[in-house]
Formats: structure tokens, C-alpha cells, sequence
């Protein structure tokens, strides 16, 4: 009955996304795909931190490595979209091994700078090899190419689509790793590293394979924001997108598979509504915020957890 109520919750978010296809005006239409994308992003951000209890202030590298993975053969090799997009997943997943084998040697305030150095490496990397890369001005994908399994993506429904069924990927995904027994480890872990490791679990492992995940979704994310919206620029891979997940992270409320939605949603469209407002609008988000982390703590979907729905994932 419990698992019927979550499965059904989360169909019914799946379904009313799908709903809104078909009513959306035209702005909110594409706004609400730019959500979804940025929402796995969310998702992955949030199986390392939310889940395993490791805080990464680099993610934007694995975000970047998904959109020029996917760019880079597109523009200079002429590779469709789908084996464009496995590239995209191949070099976040490949980056993301990397870093966790050496991050992973440090804990705790050391990590978050170990990552956030090797973030500012990979920027700047993209800045150097701006013969390739073409800099701050970044690469426009090619519009002939963004055609996947007979799709045109640059078309607004079928861009909304591919972005609902990576989200979908994503969200299903996530709810079902948490219920296998390498969910739970990671759970154990953010809880009491010690005493996992007093129980026989390789925490080690488990933990380079959190940000194996986590850096493969986000590079997910990256190369799909690049293929939908066709651009691939070095402004994602800055610091401000490796803060952004935890903020929407921490919004909807860490650890929850809901979470990371519920806070791209509410931050995107905050900032989008105050900004037309007043050029002040950051200063309206940082009150919001406060706000938030004053009587909401563990963020939108965790204050739900903790007061209704105890059981909600």
C-alpha cells in the first residue's frame, strides 16, 4: 500500500507534467523543459549529496562534460544526436571516475575544495582551448544534427518531450536505486560512515560509485541542455552552476526524490518572476532563502516528510 502511494505519487508528477504539454502558453512551455533538464541535473546533485552526505562544490564540471562531450563531435566530427549524446555520457562518466578516485582520498571541507579546484580546472581548460571550444563565446550546435530517433528536437513539443522522458529516467531511476540494498549503504553512510565500515561495507566503494552516478546524470542533464537548446558555453561550467544544484537541492529538500524538483521549480521561476520586477531580483532570492532555511530546514519536500508523510522517499 505504502509502495502504491509513492509510485502513484510520483506517476501522477510524471503525468500532470505530460498534461501540461497540451495547455502551457508558449513562454511556460519552454520554461517548464529548461526545468526538467535542470531538475536531473538536480537529481544527480542530489545522489551524492542528499543521499551519501558528500558536499560537492564542482558538479558544473560534470554538467560541462555532458554538453561538450556531446558538442565538440557534433560540430568537428559531424556524430549524430543519440551517439553525440552517449559521447556526452561517456566523458561525464569518465570525468567523473577520475576525480572520485583522487577527491575521494580527502573528507569533509577538504572535499568540497578538492572538487571545487578541479571544477575551476576543467573552466578553465575550456577557456585555453578556446580554438576548439571557442571560449566565452561557446559552440552553437548545429540545428541539421538535433534529430534523434526521427524527432526534431528544435521543435517546441518534441523538445519538451525529450526533456519529460529524461526527467522521467531520471526520477524513476533515482527512486529505484533507493530501494536496493547500494541505496541504503549510501543512506548508512551519510548517516555513520564508521559504523558502515564496522558492518563490512566498502565505504570506499560505494561512495566512488555515488559519484560515478551522480556525475553521469549531471552530464546527462549537461548534454541534453545542449542538444535541446543548442548551445554549449563555458558559463556552465563557472562556479555559480556548481552552487546552483545545492541550492535547489537544499529548496526541496535533500535526500528526497521529489526534492530537487520541487526546488529548480520554485528558484527558476522566483527569480524569473522578480526580475521582472525590479534588477534587484537576487536580493528577493536571497530573502527567499532565508526564509526557507528558517522554517523550512529540511527544505519543501523534507518538511512535508517531516510533518505528513513519513514514509515519502
Amino acid at each position: 500500500m505504502r509502495g502504491g502511494r509513492i509510485i502513484g505519487l510520483h506517476l501522477g508528477l510524471v503525468a500532470l507534467l505530460f498534461a501540461l504539454n497540451f495547455v502551457l502558453p508558449a513562454y511556460s512551455h519552454g520554461n517548464i523543459a529548461r526545468v526538467m533538464v535542470l531538475a536531473t541535473y538536480a537529481m544527480g546533485y542530489n545522489i551524492l549529496f542528499g543521499y551519501t552526505g558528500l558536499l560537492s562544490l564542482g558538479h558544473a564540471m560534470f554538467f560541462a562534460a555532458g554538453m561538450y562531450g556531446l558538442a565538440m563531435p557534433m560540430t568537428y566530427l559531424g556524430l549524430g544526436a543519440g551517439p553525440a549524446f552517449l559521447a556526452g555520457l561517456g566523458a561525464a562518466a569518465l570525468l567523473a571516475l577520475g576525480v572520485g578516485l583522487l577527491a575521494l582520498r580527502t573528507t569533509g571541507v577538504a572535499f568540497m575544495i578538492v572538487t571545487l579546484m578541479f571544477s575551476q580546472a576543467g573552466w578553465l581548460t575550456i577557456l585555453l582551448a578556446g580554438r576548439w571550444t571557442r571560449g566565452d563565446e561557446g559552440v552553437v550546435i548545429p540545428q541539421a544534427g538535433r534529430v534523434l530517433l526521427g524527432l526534431d528536437l528544435t521543435t517546441p513539443q518534441a523538445r519538451y518531450l525529450a526533456a519529460l522522458a529524461l526527467f522521467s529516467a531520471a526520477l524513476f531511476g533515482t527512486l529505484w536505486l533507493m530501494r536496493q540494498p547500494m541505496g541504503r549503504v549510501l543512506v548508512a553512510i551519510r548517516e555513520n560512515e564508521d559504523r558502515a565500515a564496522l558492518l563490512g561495507y566498502d565505504t570506499f566503494r560505494h561512495k566512488l560509485g555515488a559519484v560515478v552516478l551522480s556525475g553521469t546524470v549531471s552530464g546527462a542533464a549537461g548534454a541534453a541542455y545542449g542538444l535541446l537548446f543548442g548551445y554549449a558555453g563555458a558559463s556552465f561550467a563557472e562556479v555559480q552552476y556548481s552552487i546552483f544544484p545545492l541550492l535547489w537541492v537544499l529548496l526541496g529538500g535533500a535526500g528526497t526524490v521529489i526534492g530537487p524538483f520541487l526546488g529548480t521549480l520554485f528558484m527558476f521561476y522566483l527569480i524569473d518572476l522578480s526580475s521582472g520586477v525590479t534588477p534587484a531580483y537576487m536580493l528577493v532570492a536571497g530573502v527567499a532563502l532565508v526564509a526557507l532555511t528558517l522554517f523550512a530546514p529540511q527544505g519543501l519536500a523534507g518538511e512535508i516528510r517531516r510533518r505528513w508523510w513519513r514514509g515519502l522517499p
